[in-house]
């Protein structure tokens, strides 16, 4: 089963359509969100990997009602407090004991290095199965396979879909297992290029694509049937 954030070609949610010139926030609270994620992470309790899959984690009915930087504050909440950063008690409002600044808490003069940085998830790892040209047929059902419930990056719309690889990105961090703490178990990445009338019954016009990047588990050959 998917969870609900895993959104791509559902029927009823209308087109997204940005509008030009978009604010990056509309509210101060806003930057709050981002600016508690970013000092949260800094510290190193928890992985982006860690963090994606605590937004979609979200009961449904929050999720649903919950806007963009409301997901993130409830979800570096519940990190906070998983990682013993927090007690629910500071949470509900209670004083929070003065505590000596942690050593690796994010300076204000490191904050735009960090975000220009970002999460780098290059590693060494084995050599890739697949090349540019290859065949190939993504994992159906669209799952984690070594956590129950767990967080994956291929989306439930390309599930079982025939693609080819466009490109291969070296070894990467595989967020399947880093977002649970199971290590970073770096695998082959790919750029595949989907039919955009084989995902969603039609395409807006011929020839089309969606291209997604997946790791070398989420592939088998196309000519494989399980």
């Amino acid at each position: 089963m998917t969870r609900v954030h895993d959104m791509g070609g559902r029927y009823g949610d209308g087109p997204v359509d940005p509008a030009p010139g978009e604010p990056l926030f509309h509210a101060p609270w806003q930057r709050r969100a981002m600016a508690l994620t970013l000092a949260f992470g800094a510290l190193g309790r928890f992985s982006i990997d860690s963090s994606r899959f605590t937004r979609e984690s979200l009961a449904p009915r929050d999720y649903s009602r919950f806007s963009y930087y409301e997901k993130w504050i409830a979800a570096v909440a519940n990190l906070a407090l998983a990682c013993g950063l927090v007690t629910r008690e500071e949470l509900a409002g209670a004083p929070v004991a003065e505590a000596p600044l942690d050593p690796k808490a994010l300076r204000p003069a490191a904050v735009e290095p960090a975000l220009r940085r970002g999460s780098p998830s290059l590693r060494d790892g084995a050599a890739p199965r697949f090349a540019p040209g290859d065949a190939i047929r993504t994992r159906l059902p669209a799952r984690n396979t070594l956590v129950e419930g767990g967080h994956t990056r291929l989306p439930a719309y390309a599930a079982g879909h025939t693609g080819r690889i466009l490109r291969r990105h070296g070894a990467h961090v595989l967020p399947d297992s880093n977002a649970h703490r199971l290590g970073e178990a770096p695998e082959p990445l790919y750029a595949v290029a989907f039919d955009a009338a084989d995902l969603w019954g039609a395409a807006e016009r011929a020839g089309d694509e969606v291209i997604l990047d997946l790791w070398e588990s989420y592939l088998s050959p196309a000519e494989a049937t399980t």
